[in-house]
């Protein structure tokens, strides 16, 4: 049995220390890092203790409010700059990261006083969080109606309250569907190669109360093809103008199945994750991490102890993409904070107009 939820966030900021749930102990641990300079915070960023595309985002934004505070006056704006190189380049294939930046910049350059920059940063940081929060909600409204009532939904990595402000993405609509008292069965994907479905998922549903059985990636078909599987949503960690997603690697074979057993494939995700100036999913950069993530496994011994082992003969060597592109032509709707979205050019074009994203 995992431990009980003692954390009621996955990440926030107290003065200028940035505060957050080291995800990499999880399920086992629960431990709080305390970071205190927006290079210690990137750091955290790129080793993944804080990861999903919306926390990252929260992440890169408080990151940004400590390099406002720390930056000396004389180099303040060339500081700044060298910061959101670092802090964007971090996780290069979430969207949100680089959004969270920007924005922070831009409220920052609203002013050419120091003071007064330092200020804007750190309340454009934590209005971040506070939209991203009513967004995971708005679009755990939006998909609730979603649901099947008598086949289970199948979800990919992780996108509840770990990954996101408060809600999450993928995982909102049936948060509010335990909530409101309907009936919901979760099939959960391992996600290897870092186990974020075993790891994390399992865990935030397990606190929860909402029922859920953990599968192997490779299960997926196996159960659409017996009928268990009523919808597929996932998250997103990069939307193009054209619809194609980046998501978690092994997104892309669940929409191939999903399309070929006719079971409906929604990607949630907020205005902040698409990317209005990447054309399509061919300019999507896809970060690849160490190959050690798939040569090697962590977990818990009968006495307690986290250990890491190594799954093959030594000298073999991995490849290890941490998303995937799935092409618009496979996603039934877009879940947002504006209600479902068509995969189109066109329609995507007008959600984010709207979003004042253009």
């Amino acid at each position: 049995m995992s431990p009980a939820r003692t954390i009621a966030r996955a990440l926030w900021m107290e003065g200028e220390t940035v505060c957050l749930l080291d995800q990499r102990a999880l399920p086992h641990e629960q431990t709080v890092l305390r970071l205190r300079t927006y290079e210690e915070t990137t750091q955290a960023i790129r080793d993944m203790a804080v990861r999903g595309a919306g926390a990252i985002g929260i992440a890169g934004g408080f990151a940004m409010a400590q390099a406002a505070r720390a930056a000396p006056p004389a180099t303040f704006w060339p500081a700044l700059d060298r910061a959101a190189a670092v802090i964007t380049a971090a996780r290069p294939t979430a969207k949100n990261l680089s959004y969270a930046v920007e924005r922070v910049l831009t409220a920052m350059r609203t002013t050419s006083d120091v003071a007064a920059a330092r200020h804007h940063a750190v309340a454009e940081a934590h209005a971040i969080y506070d939209d991203d929060a009513r967004m995971a909600k708005a679009i755990g409204q939006a998909g609730l109606s979603l649901l099947p009532s008598d086949k289970a939904v199948l979800t990919h990595c992780n996108t509840g309250w770990l990954a996101f402000a408060d809600w999450g993405t993928a995982l909102a609509p049936i948060y509010l569907a335990h909530q409101q008292g309907q009936s919901v069965a979760v099939y959960v994907t391992e996600t290897r190669p870092r186990g974020q479905g075993a790891k994390l998922t399992t865990w935030e549903l397990q606190q929860a109360n909402i029922p859920h059985v953990l599968i192997a990636d490779t299960a997926a078909g196996y159960y659409m093809a017996k009928g268990d599987i009523g919808m597929v949503i996932v998250g997103a960690d990069r939307i193009a103008a054209n619809g194609d997603t980046a998501n978690k690697i092994g997104t892309y074979t669940l929409a191939t199945l999903a399309t070929a057993h006719g079971i409906p494939f929604y990607v949630a995700a907020p205005s902040s994750t698409f990317d209005a100036a990447c054309p399509s999913g061919a300019q999507i950069p896809i970060e690849e991490r160490s190959e050690h993530e798939v040569l090697e496994v962590s977990g818990v011994t009968t006495a307690g102890a986290v250990v890491r082992v190594r799954l093959t003969a030594e000298g073999i060597h991995a490849k290890n993409p941490a998303f995937d592109v799935t092409p618009a032509a496979l996603i039934t709707r877009f879940v947002t904070e504006a209600g479902l979205i068509a995969p189109t050019r066109e329609a995507i074009a007008q959600f984010l107009e709207r979003a004042g994203r253009r």
